[in-house]
């Protein structure tokens, strides 16, 4: 059971009670709940170890690929849980299997290449053999060479494989989790966030690009941006200078019944130009400016909902987007307590004609390392890091919208999916 939350300050007639295990002893979470949040966390190595344990090693699932890298029998993809290499593969059955990138042997890496086929996995340190599901096939020299030397005689295969994840896919995505006690993927992820997922990646999914970049903040840091509707008609000037997602569009902010999950969505059609604008002398207000190639932002009408640009995020670290037709997931993998590795995969539909897909492509350009749109998160975040790294003891203030975790359809001008977040992660780290 869960250590109940004791505000430093707060006096309930008990003495006060030892943080959970693991939690440094010196550690509180500060009052005002999920909007404040302590800079320690960004920095702090002991908190990063326990992460690991809790959050990615924890009862929570992950995305680890998509569906159409491991589509055929003998397919292998590697890929991370936090810290944790894993294979994902499909066996002759056609069932999909993930596992720890682990050899039983000595610990290392079985397979060292991004995608490959292959009827079988070997280790090439010992060269011990596994099949498509993980379990131990053959390990060489086994019965020594020529009867003497090689394994005891109560050496068992079966006790020796890679070790599994439990594995589930859904909308052309693979999750992952390494507990036993997480609950089935359609209660993690929750009605309302099922069925934006459906919307967006419910037909067969086909890779137009990937790429990836080093950012120099901690993971968490870019969990709260794509979470943060409040900063992109600031920060992002493309955005608002070309009325591609702007807060005086229609749209909202959907949090998931768990809080830990969101959906923000625009609707480019219904743009009325706000007087805010103005007044707070957003800088992209100020001026007028024109596309030399304004078929970057030429679009079809996708869906029939008139939402044109949204971002999804599923906790802790798979992010869905759609801005105008360009469609991608996005995830982030922790390298380190001030070091993360964000990767891009942009998607069209199979069933995309050639233009629609040459646009999409097109799209592209909007988003990405060095995307018009999101080069600036590639910065702003480290600056975050810089600045918060010294101050272990300050707090963040997240009250824009209130101070509570809660959908709001009529504005995005909140970071409710922020406050989410931390909902989440205090619930799943015991904080």
């Amino acid at each position: 059971m869960q250590a109940p939350h004791i505000c430093p300050g707060a006096s309930n007639g008990t003495p006060p009670q030892a943080p959970p295990a693991g939690i440094p002893l010196d550690f509180k979470w500060p009052e005002g709940g999920v909007s404040r949040v302590p800079f320690r966390v960004f920095s702090d190595p002991a908190i990063y170890a326990l992460e690991q344990e809790k959050i990615f090693r924890g009862p929570v699932w992950h995305y680890l690929c998509l569906e159409t890298e491991v589509s055929q029998s003998g397919d292998i993809k590697t890929t991370w849980l936090g810290q944790t290499p894993i294979i994902v593969t499909r066996d002759q059955d056609g069932v999909v299997h993930a596992m720890v990138n682990r050899c039983a042997h000595k610990g290392a890496l079985v397979c060292l290449k991004d995608r490959d086929n292959k009827p079988s996995l070997t280790c090439v340190y010992h060269a011990w053999n596994y099949a498509l599901d993980g379990q131990l096939k053959t390990v060489a020299f086994q019965d020594g060479i020529r009867g003497k030397g090689g394994m005891p005689e109560d050496f068992d295969p079966a006790r020796h494989r890679l070790e599994p994840l439990r594995v589930q896919v859904y909308c052309g995505m693979v999750f992952g989790t390494m507990s036993g006690q997480t609950p089935p993927l359609h209660d993690f992820l929750g009605e309302r966030t099922r069925a934006f997922m459906e919307r967006n990646m419910g037909q067969r999914l086909k890779i137009l690009g990937v790429h990836s970049q080093i950012i120099h903040n901690n993971w968490k840091l870019y969990a709260e941006n794509v979470r943060d509707s409040y900063h992109a008609t600031l920060l992002h000037t493309f955005y608002t200078t070309f009325k591609v997602n702007r807060l005086d569009m229609d749209g909202g902010i959907v949090l998931s019944d768990k809080k830990w999950h969101h959906i923000s969505y625009s609707k480019r059609a219904t743009l009325n130009v706000a007087e805010e604008y103005q007044e707070a002398k957003v800088h992209a207000a100020q001026y007028g400016s024109d596309l030399e190639g304004p078929e970057l932002l030429k679009t079809w009408e996708g869906f029939d909902d008139g939402i044109t640009h949204s971002i999804q995020t599923v906790f802790p670290t798979l992010v869905m987007q759609l801005t105008l037709n360009s469609l991608a997931v996005r995830f982030v993998v922790p390298r380190g307590v001030d070091k993360t590795e964000l990767f891009w995969i942009f998607l069209g539909y199979e069933s995309d004609t050639p233009e629609q897909q040459k646009m999409r492509v097109m799209q592209g350009n909007l988003t990405g390392a060095a995307g018009l749109v999101a080069l600036e998160d590639g910065c702003i975040n480290s600056f975050v890091q810089r600045g918060t790294v010294g101050s272990p003891a300050h707090t963040a203030f997240i009250e824009m919208g209130g101070r509570l975790a809660e959908s709001n359809e009529s504005s995005r001008a909140t970071e409710a999916a922020v406050r989410g977040f931390w909902h989440g992660y205090r619930d799943i780290m015991g904080f």
